[in-house]
């Protein structure tokens, strides 16, 4: 094989390649149909002439045939006048007549033949066309469901169905560690307000001692663990002051409970 012969081979099979990438089945289909369909009004067109030039024939042949009927009627009437010489002209032309009739006639033959043979084409090509709507139809549908389901396929090729569920199950997470992180700070402040409370509430427990010290204090004879210094009366004496004894077992008592604290 020649470089030229292998050219022209690369060339071709490109250009075939090229092409058939091109085609479009639903663009094909539908200039198929319109291609069917121009060649069904030139085969139209081609069977009205046919017609019209069997017509033409007929009407020649016709022509003819009576000129020549009417000639052998002359020839007739000749003889019946005993002009044989005039007779024997009008068998001449009739003879005439009669040979361009049968020329005609099967002129005419033929042109039935070929009206017909025209006419049955025009038939089949218009069953092959309305055939070529229904299939066009059909497959341009089927052509639309295959790329609809193409492009589909496509999607769903490009979708990474793992990396998106796992794209999910990070957010999840994350998620859920933004709940724990919300739900322990409430608990933090939940925890704040009871230790803020509690510490009011001892607040309350160290004054009430405090008072209660200064109470013994100011008065030594109180017993330790009596009565809030605020119910007592102000500036009221005592009634009896106690001895040195008890007082001290009371102050080492305090002290005691000081050191305890």
């Amino acid at each position: 094989m020649g470089l030229f012969d292998r050219v022209s081979r690369v060339i071709r099979s490109n250009l075939n390649a090229l092409v058939s990438s091109a085609e479009d089945p639903e663009k094909i289909l539908e200039q198929t149909v319109n291609d069917m369909q121009e060649d069904q009004v030139q085969l139209r067109q081609a069977v009205a002439q046919a017609i019209a030039a069997q017509k033409r024939l007929e009407q020649q042949y016709n022509q003819a045939q009576t000129q020549s009927n009417e000639w052998y009627r002359r020839a007739q009437l000749a003889l019946q006048k005993g002009d044989e010489n005039l007779a024997r002209e009008a068998l001449s032309r009739r003879q005439t007549f009669t040979e361009t009739a049968n020329s005609l006639k099967t002129q005419l033959d033929q042109s039935t033949t070929q009206v017909d043979t025209l006419k049955r084409q025009m038939t089949g090509l218009e069953s092959k066309i309305a055939e070529a709507k229904t299939k066009k139809d059909m497959l341009t549908a089927r052509a639309r469901a295959a790329k609809a389901n193409e492009q589909i396929n496509q999607a769903m090729g490009r979708v990474d169905t793992t990396s998106a569920f796992a794209a999910f199950e990070r957010m999840e997470d994350k998620v859920m560690e933004i709940e724990a992180r919300s739900s322990a700070y409430a608990e933090l402040a939940s925890d704040n307000l009871d230790s803020q409370f509690a510490a009011l509430e001892s607040g309350g427990d160290l004054d009430a001692e405090l008072q209660l010290l200064k109470a013994q204090m100011d008065n030594p004879s109180l017993p330790a663990g009596a009565a809030n210094p605020a119910s007592l009366p102000a500036g009221e004496p005592t009634a009896t002051r106690p001895d040195s004894a008890v007082v001290d077992a009371e102050l080492e008592e305090l002290r005691n409970q000081i050191d305890n604290a």
